[in-house]
């Protein structure tokens, strides 16, 4: 069975990618955990940066 659940996360202030470039603090949806550990969040369709999962917080509401 499929999941449609999203899950919406914001980044802390400060966090990088795994490039080392500053993310965006705003709101950004979970694709998923690959498996070196890194976090995989969209923007939209065609912004996406792999993130240490500590680094995200779960939008409330």
């Amino acid at each position: 069975m499929l999941s449609t659940d999203t899950y919406n996360f914001e980044v802390q202030p400060g966090t990088r990618n795994h490039k080392g470039y500053f993310v965006q603090e705003t709101a950004y949806k979970l694709v998923g955990i690959d498996q070196a550990g890194w976090a995989l969040i969209c923007l939209d369709n065609t912004t996406c940066h792999y993130v240490d999962p500590d680094s995200l917080q779960e939008l409330l509401g």
